[in-house]
């Protein structure tokens, strides 16, 4: 088997890492960690949304070096078609990448005013308004899927790249004391209780260092 390596940074702030992940995860792949400590200038220009690209998380599997989460996922969808991170059914794939594509580009209001930073919390955290309209749109696209769908997941019962790249969402909520609704509170529940959010969150929780303008409540 090739060398798989997933590069990330850190398992407190980094969405883009947890993402990419998941998806490894899901896919069943194996793989060695490359932590790049969040006090690299890269990595922490990222974190703090200064830099113009996303560095993080990149695969390296073989000779084939890939970079971008929703590039990963692809890559990992193509060698690993059983572990369906796009789903079978043709339209049904096509709104998965949607959903996706709008977390990939979107949203930045939210990522602003919400950093992930899974070792805080801030109860009665006052959300601002364009912040707010992203949350009702993620929150209206969770409860569209998981009608359309069945359920548990997003897209029926096979988790897939969107419960991916929606996670870190999920970890912002948790942090940020935002209230919702018990339809988006049951699927919030669901991602957490997965057994790799367990094993990133307990990992995240056990890092030393700190981005001091994370760790403020403002």
């Amino acid at each position: 088997m090739p060398k798989t390596t997933l590069r990330i940074t850190s398992k407190n702030y980094s969405s883009w890492s947890l993402r990419g992940w998941l998806m490894a995860r899901f896919a069943g792949l194996s793989f060695e960690e490359d932590i790049v400590p969040p006090d690299d200038p890269s990595a922490r220009a990222e974190i703090l949304l200064l830099s113009s690209s996303i560095l993080v998380p990149s695969l390296h599997h073989g000779d084939v070096l890939v970079w971008d989460t929703l590039a990963i996922a692809e890559y990992l969808n193509e060698i690993r078609p059983g572990a369906k991170l796009l789903p079978a059914d043709l339209a049904a794939r096509a709104h998965c990448r949607s959903v996706c594509g709008e977390m990939h580009s979107g949203f930045s209001a939210l990522r602003a005013a919400l950093p992930m930073n899974l070792k805080g919390h801030f109860p009665n955290f006052k959300v601002w308004s364009r912040a707010e309209a992203d949350i009702v749109r993620i929150t209206t696209i969770w409860k569209e899927c998981l009608a359309k769908y069945g359920g548990p997941f997003l897209f029926g019962e096979q988790r897939t790249m969107a419960d991916a790249m929606y996670a870190p969402v999920v970890t912002r909520f948790m942090t940020y004391d935002v209230k919702l609704d018990p339809i988006c509170t049951a699927y919030a529940k669901r991602i957490m209780a997965m057994p790799e959010m367990q094993e990133w969150v307990t990992a995240a929780k056990k890092e030393p260092e700190d981005i001091d303008e994370l760790d403020v409540e403002f």
